[in-house]
């Protein structure tokens, strides 16, 4: 049933409760959204679906009832509480502070508040305190890159201080959207059941566009993630460095990161070198981590078991293994990091913070 204003109205039993908005629903950010918000506790009164004119009337499943998708326009943010943004940074930058403008807690997945010193940084396992405040009225989102390690290295860092990084990430082609994936698989179908990757330049000859990427990503890695930057760093190197320091309060961090693309439809894994300022062991690592919420252990080399983006594709956690000492250095980790890049490397981490936020206002 749609009142005068233009909005269904909520449930019976739903109507005290705070109305979300989703921004960017029909992309595939917004679809895993979606699904989260059905599977996860109902905290939530009216939910409307926003996206461009052009995906407008079109409905989509949410907890069990079709919704029909609404134009972006400042109206449909009347009456909201929260509004989750995944749209690109350009419509995030106008429409966010709209939002937010109209009363609404905004949570963005764009990074162009992410630097901003009045828009915390947060995720929820970490830092949930830095949500209560927000001059801006926005909430932001790191990076997936970043949220791929992040849980796992804030747990470490809660108990033996953390003092440098070195990351390496191998970023799967769906974080590109839909033609990162449509790419990976046209080339794939390009090469195979043929012999090439054997002769310099065979690969790049048969699949001809590289689409959104500087080389074939199929048998291939690409080690450019992001837009070029200063010194000859990457846009997205330099962000897993901002955003890691950010979440975990530490702004003179010593942290550097090397992005590459690799042939993975979904889930970004990380190669993580962390030192501390105390003396680390495996086995207390492992106690850590196994005690960490959004965290799961998989590391028994011996017997192959260690997280692969194969496996943890499709899940929540962050899926730790292949931790080792240093032989060198007595307070350092290695660690092998794999994380799903749609689910808590954008869509899940949104739906944690908007959690946090109907919270707040339940306890008004």
């Amino acid at each position: 049933m749609t009142p005068a204003g233009g909005f269904p109205r909520a449930p019976i039993g739903r109507a005290d409760r705070p109305t979300l908005a989703v921004v960017g629903a029909t992309g595939a950010v917004g679809t895993v959204l979606l699904g989260l918000l059905s599977e996860r506790a109902d905290v939530w009164g009216e939910i409307r679906l926003v996206a461009s004119e052009h995906s407008a009337g079109r409905k989509l499943a949410v907890r069990g009832e079709e919704i029909e998708v609404l134009a972006l326009g400042e109206e449909v943010f009347d009456g909201v509480d929260v509004a989750m943004f995944d749209v690109p940074a350009g419509v995030a930058a106008h429409w966010a502070p709209v939002a937010a403008a109209r009363g609404a807690v905004v949570v963005d997945n764009s990074g162009v508040f992410r630097a901003d010193p009045d828009v915390p940084m947060v995720v929820p396992e970490v830092n949930a305190h830095a949500v209560r405040t927000r001059p801006r009225g926005i909430v932001a989102n790191p990076g997936c890159a970043t949220l791929t390690m992040i849980v796992a290295l804030g747990a470490l860092h809660a108990e033996w201080g953390l003092e440098e990084l070195v990351v390496s990430t191998y970023q799967a082609v769906s974080e590109s959207g839909r033609r990162g994936v449509e790419t990976l698989r046209e080339q794939l179908a390009a090469v195979a059941g043929t012999e090439l990757g054997v002769h310099p330049g065979d690969v790049r000859r048969a699949v001809g566009d590289t689409g959104p990427y500087a080389a074939p990503v199929a048998l291939n890695v690409v080690p450019f993630s992001g837009a070029p930057a200063e010194d000859g760093w990457t846009s997205e190197e330099l962000a897993v460095r901002e955003e890691t320091r950010r979440v975990l309060g530490l702004p003179g961090l010593r942290a550097t990161a090397t992005c590459v693309r690799v042939p993975v439809v979904t889930t970004h894994s990380a190669s993580v070198h962390a030192r501390f300022e105390n003396e680390v062991s495996v086995g207390e690592a492992h106690e850590i981590l196994a005690n960490a919420p959004g965290v799961v252990v998989c590391d028994d080399p011996a017997t192959g078991e260690f997280p692969t983006p194969a496996d943890a594709v499709g899940t929540d956690p962050a899926w730790v293994g292949r931790v080792r000492r240093s032989p060198d250095d007595p307070r350092a980790l290695e660690l092998f990091v794999c994380g799903d890049n749609l689910r808590k490397g954008a869509a899940l981490n949104m739906a944690q913070i908007g959690e946090l936020v109907a919270a707040e206002r339940a306890a008004e």
